[in-house]
């Protein structure tokens, strides 16, 4: 069979990271699998197996999703978004699939509702209309107005097979964060976490014994680098190593250079080996997107997870909560976060008892390609 994900990344990476686990099972399992991106480039995320395909780039002005900016750092015209419709469409056209998945959307995504119903509405046209599913995270931020949950609805029973929830319901459930009615829970899939394999300590032993700080691929984590920077000082025989994600990763880290000199900490890019790393860390530092929750589940590694929470976000907030009566991690908030702070918060779960990790599914991969191959099936 063959299968399409279209998702937009505006800020950090998680949601094209999680794309592309999906394509990298689909593709595992036989499935010829594209994923057409609409957000910037991610050349640290793998997509080995999988045809990636780039639509003009978005991202947000910041945690302003409504603006949507060129690459130029202009608003993007309507010249610019036609034309990602246009080879969105032209590109469902080509590949037909069996099915396609939208990230996100229509439960986030409002800011580019035109595209996707546009590819909706193509999609139903085709020869053999393809089986459509939403991939849903955990956790989302809540509606903000009854109406744009109503219009999620809307648009979900108009066009939609079933929602996948990535999610272990034993955990947490859509409920904790959206308005499930009937409509909406007669079509959801729990398929468990979806994470790769977990990772197998670095070959070479980088970062094992170390205090890892990291804020995921995007550029939002300037305050919680220069944090951890003073905190370095504090703590001097800690070993610390700050991974700087984002575009813009070499002038975040000559400005930290600058503004605190001289440091022991290692200053450096986010790097595709971040999950090895982890494995063998003295401890995690980092905010708590979807990923970075499951690569801490997965390792077992201790953690203090300061939740982003800038423009009113309000998802990393509500997984910090779900993830902090587990031994081995605290949550800090951002307006809370201090140099001594962090030091005292990472003392408290360096020497809290270790977590074990074998108590959530991380199968979710494998189950997505399981239950939208089974809703083929059941159509034909």
């Amino acid at each position: 069979m063959k299968v399409l994900i279209a998702v937009t990344h505006l800020l950090g990476t998680g949601h094209l990271s999680r794309a592309l686990t999906l394509g990298r099972a689909f593709a595992a399992a036989g499935h010829r699998t594209y994923v057409v991106s609409g957000g910037g480039p991610a050349p640290h995320l793998d997509h080995s197996g999988v045809d990636l395909i780039q639509l003009p780039p978005l991202r947000s002005d910041g945690v302003a999703f409504n603006r949507l900016l060129a690459p130029t750092g202009e608003l993007a015209d309507d010249t610019y978004l036609n034309n990602r419709v246009e080879q969105l469409c032209d590109t469902l056209r080509d590949v037909e699939p069996d099915i396609l998945i939208t990230e996100l959307f229509p439960f986030g995504r409002r800011s580019l509702k035109r595209e996707f119903l546009a590819l909706l509405d193509t999609a139903n046209t085709l020869p053999s209309p393809p089986v459509i599913l939403a991939s849903i995270r955990d956790i989302l931020a809540p509606p903000s107005k009854p109406k744009k949950a109503e219009d999620a609805a809307t648009v979900l029973t108009t066009h939609y097979d079933g929602v996948l929830v990535h999610s272990d319901p034993q955990a947490t459930r859509l409920e904790a964060s959206w308005p499930v009615t009937p409509e909406i829970s007669e079509k959801l899939h729990y398929t468990g976490y979806v994470a790769p394999a977990a990772p197998v300590p670095h070959p070479e032993g980088v970062g094992k014994g170390e205090i890892l700080v990291s804020a995921g691929g995007g550029s939002v984590g300037s305050a919680l680098y220069r944090v951890a920077a003073k905190a370095a000082k504090l703590r001097p025989a800690l070993r610390w190593r700050i991974l700087i994600g984002g575009n813009n990763a070499a002038e975040e880290i000559a400005h930290l250079k600058a503004k605190d000199g001289e440091t022991d900490a290692i200053l450096e890019p986010a790097r595709p080996d971040f999950r090895q790393m982890l494995q063998g860390a003295a401890a995690s530092v980092s905010m708590c997107g979807y990923n970075t929750a499951l690569d801490l589940l997965q390792t077992g590694a201790p953690a203090v997870i300061v939740p982003f929470d800038a423009g009113n976000e309000v998802e990393q907030s509500l997984r910090a909560a779900s993830l902090t009566p587990l031994d081995g991690i605290t949550s800090l908030a951002a307006a809370d976060l201090t140099p001594e702070m962090l030091c005292a918060a990472l003392d408290d779960v360096i020497s809290a008892p270790a977590r074990p990790t074998d108590g959530f599914r991380f199968d979710g991969a494998a189950r997505t390609v399981e239950i939208a191959c089974n809703l083929v099936k059941e159509r034909a």
